[in-house]
């Protein structure tokens, strides 16, 4: 992660203004299963682990589109009385983090009452050590941070019925049953957040459509750079149903 010298720095450059996402941004959202999702109210947050589905500029049907963002989409449900949908009801300024790190916490040199603050990884193999070494330096690549405007489409519409389709059809890997977010459906957490089944499917899930309008990418380098997108790029019809 960048270091308090970089992050400071970082907060006077200038944003990359673009009508399209940076390459590093559609990769990402393209390969990654999950994200987070950040919402508040009242100064106080709250972040969930969400299923989703991203959609390019300008992807919706003609019979949709016109109460629709035009630009790169994040779509998502909710179960409705979650806490991140009484949220969006009342404030629809979110933020999303995304990334391609698939990584563990590395064994530590920690005793007695220090180790047992976290798991012991234990001594590893030459082959484990060889799939952490490419783990850090292969797979974990960036951490996307993008803030958008979200909101919740009016139940029963062909707007609701057309990201529904595309979301479930997006959201086939659950069936391996190695999700995270089944995990939590299985113990009883009611967050909405949970895979393909009841949080999806559910009649009566609440669909959430995010425009997305800016962010910041930072690799596991400690490089960091913002990005936003052009007018032209996120312009919407305002005319959109919320929900409330």
């Amino acid at each position: 992660m960048p270091t308090t010298a970089t992050t400071a720095t970082a907060a006077s450059w200038e944003p990359t203004v673009s009508e399209n996402l940076p390459n590093e941004v559609v990769t990402c959202l393209r390969n990654a299963r999950f994200l987070h999702l950040a919402t508040c109210t009242d100064n106080v947050p709250h972040v969930s682990l969400m299923n989703y589905t991203y959609l390019p500029s300008r992807a919706f049907p003609p019979a949709t589109s016109s109460h629709l963002p035009s630009g790169p989409t994040i779509i998502m449900t909710s179960n409705p009385s979650s806490k991140k949908t009484l949220n969006l009801l009342s404030n629809p300024n979110v933020s999303l983090l995304v990334h391609d790190w698939v990584s563990s916490r590395p064994p530590t040199n920690l005793s007695g009452s220090d180790r047992e603050r976290s798991p012991s990884g234990g001594p590893r193999s030459s082959l484990a050590a060889m799939l952490m070494q490419m783990n850090s330096t292969a797979v974990s690549s960036n951490s996307i941070t993008i803030n958008g405007e979200a909101m919740l489409l009016e139940p029963g519409s062909e707007e609701e019925k057309w990201c529904k389709e595309q979301h479930i059809s997006n959201n086939t890997f659950e069936q391996d049953g190695l999700s995270p977010l089944s995990l939590q459906q299985s113990r009883g957490d009611d967050t909405g957040d949970s895979g393909k089944g009841a949080y999806i499917e559910g009649e009566h899930v609440r669909v959430v459509v995010v425009r997305i309008k800016d962010g910041r990418i930072s690799d596991w380098k400690g490089n960091v750079s913002d990005w936003t997108l052009s007018s032209e790029a996120v312009d919407t019809d305002r005319a959109v149903v919320n929900g409330t």
